[in-house]
């Protein structure tokens, strides 16, 4: 029994607390800008807002594959073939943003697989431009305080 001039304490359950929106250094203004740029350019989207090492280590992984896709004679991907996994590469390509139109205008790439190691390159080309489309969201992210940076 609690003593007369002390309240007795209060089992009712705890509401939960709203947590405010995350707002920190990252924080921008122009969050499409930093998704667009870090499409156009791998790791470009993290240089805007800060992440130096992130965007560094960023661009040289997705730019290094690639380049070895390139290397390795990989297929480019043309638009509107007609054929299911030729649009399905062309969009995981397309998410290169500049290199793949570099690659496109100069004509770099193979126009069909050849042998293994094309198929191999198709593959590398394929995932750096996925990759890229991660790197893009997650600096977008960042950019309009969804997400904490570590």
């Amino acid at each position: 029994m609690a003593p007369p001039n002390q309240q007795a304490p209060s089992y009712a359950p705890r509401q939960p607390q709203t947590v405010p929106p995350l707002s920190g250094e990252n924080s921008t203004k122009f969050p499409v800008v930093v998704l667009v740029v870090g499409w156009l350019l791998p790791g470009a989207g993290h240089f805007l807002i800060g992440k130096w090492v992130r965007a560094l280590l960023l661009f040289a992984a997705i730019l290094t594959m690639y380049t070895v896709g390139l290397q390795l004679a990989g297929k480019v991907y043309l638009p509107n073939t007609g054929d299911l996994m030729d649009m399905l590469g062309f969009a995981g390509q397309l998410g290169m943003g500049l290199p793949y139109m570099l690659a496109r205008f100069f004509d770099w790439g193979a126009p069909s697989v050849v042998n293994t190691l094309a198929d191999y390159g198709t593959k590398f080309l394929v995932v750096g431009g996925l990759l890229n489309v991660i790197a893009a969201v997650d600096a977008y992210s960042l950019a309009n305080g969804r997400k904490a940076s570590l």
